[in-house]
Order: structure tokens, then sequence, then C-alpha cells
């Protein structure tokens, strides 16, 4: 399908899961088509708010935005929950003008939320959080958090992260909707594949099925519900 396609079921106020870790993985394309739509008012489940093109000094100034950062650049997003905030400074700034509000969740903590919605799972323990604030506060739905003590040991009990949409930037995939990620762009990408309603890939090479080795892929296509190509050459 075409990016445009992709997201024509993405609609104001919906969930959207993005991969990428600062962007180097994430899927340009779709990010591109989502501001081309103008949905407003998303909840984003990410690693971070991407790259902003107006970095000073950055490797980025005076390039476009990466990732996350182009939904930021339109006022796209209502609240992104994420596992750091601190390098696109868009983030600070709507949240400051109270057009943006965010729930930081720690990295392995995230990531694991993200798995238990994608296979099933009621939830996860975990003893990070332990003995601090996220112990008391509710959760970034608004749920409330759990102690559960084992042999002796105390554990929050995080419950799933699920979204109306994941969308997913694989470096081969072939069409039936297998794939993999190089290097560093596996990042939140496999664990969010299979996490939302529907989960869209946008792969930088696409090959007929059984072209290549299926030992090639990591991630079976039955979590795969649309593919779309056009997704340039990583470009970070």
């Amino acid at each position: 399908m075409t990016a445009q396609e992709a997201v024509a079921g993405v609609k104001d106020g919906m969930t959207i899961m993005v991969g990428g870790f600062l962007a180097t993985g994430s899927p340009e394309i779709l990010m591109d088509a989502l501001v081309e739509k103008g949905v407003k008012h998303l909840t984003i489940i990410a690693n971070d708010g991407g790259l902003d093109a107006g970095q000073p000094g950055g490797e980025f100034a005076g390039k476009t935005s990466r990732g996350v950062g182009k939904l930021l650049d339109h006022h796209m997003v209502d609240h992104i929950i994420a596992s750091h905030i601190g390098v696109n400074p868009k983030l600070n700034e709507q949240f400051a003008e109270g057009t943006l509000t965010y729930t930081l969740v720690p990295q392995g903590t995230l990531a694991e939320k993200i798995r238990a919605a994608a296979y099933g799972l009621g939830g996860i323990l975990t003893p990070t959080g332990v003995g601090t604030m996220m112990q008391t506060e509710k959760d970034e739905l608004g749920r409330d958090k759990k102690v559960v003590e084992i042999e002796g040991k105390k554990y929050l009990f995080e419950m799933p992260l699920h979204a109306d949409y994941s969308f997913i930037r694989p470096t081969k995939a072939d069409k039936f909707g297998n794939f993999m990620c190089a290097k560093a762009t596996k990042n939140f990408n496999y664990v969010m594949a299979g996490a939302s309603d529907h989960t869209i890939i946008a792969p930088e090479f696409l090959y007929e099925i059984g072209e290549l080795d299926p030992d090639t892929y990591d991630v079976a296509g039955v979590l795969v519900e649309g593919i779309v190509e056009g997704e340039k050459k990583w470009q970070i």
C-alpha cells in the first residue's frame, strides 16, 4: 500500500507507536504521511521525541526534523509516553505552552510493557521504581500501580501498553511482512510489532517471498498488516 493508504485510518486522538531511537529506525515516509493527513491530538508511544531540525550546532541543523520530531513540528501530539525527552526542545516548549503532556517511563519498563501487549501478557513484574515516586503514581494511562512481593523482594506490576497503530521501519522485509532491522535500528521496532491493532512497516528493501533465506528475518509477517514501499535509505 502507499503511505497515504497506510495512515488513512488514523483519526484524531488515536494512540500511535513509532519505532526508533532518536529517529534511528523511525519510518520517515509514514511520519510524512501523517503530517500530510494533518491528524491532531495524538498520543505517541516512542523512546523519545525524535530530532528537531533547528537544534543549534547539531548535526541536523538546517535539515529536516526526524521521526516523531516531524509530528511535534506541526503540533500534532497531545501526550507522549517516552523514556527521555531531553533532546528535542519542542517537547519542553510545547509542555510550557500547555499544549502537550508527557509521561516518562524507564526504558526497559517501556519496552517490556509494549512487549506484553504484543504477546498477550497480562503485565510484567519489575523492581525498577520500587521505593520511588513510580510506586505511588498512576501509570501513563491513569491505572493504579500494584506492588507484588515474591520471595521477600518487591516488584512493581506494570500493565501492557497497547496502541491503535504501530509504525515500524525495517531494513529488509518480504511481501508477507517478515522483516529484520539492521544494527541500532532494531531498538523499539521489534517489540512494537503486534502491540497495536494495526502494524504497518516501511522497509528500506522489499523482497519476494522466498527470495532471501528465511533466517534473514527476525519478526514474523503474521504480526504485520500493511507494507509501504518507498522508504529512503537511512539518512542518519
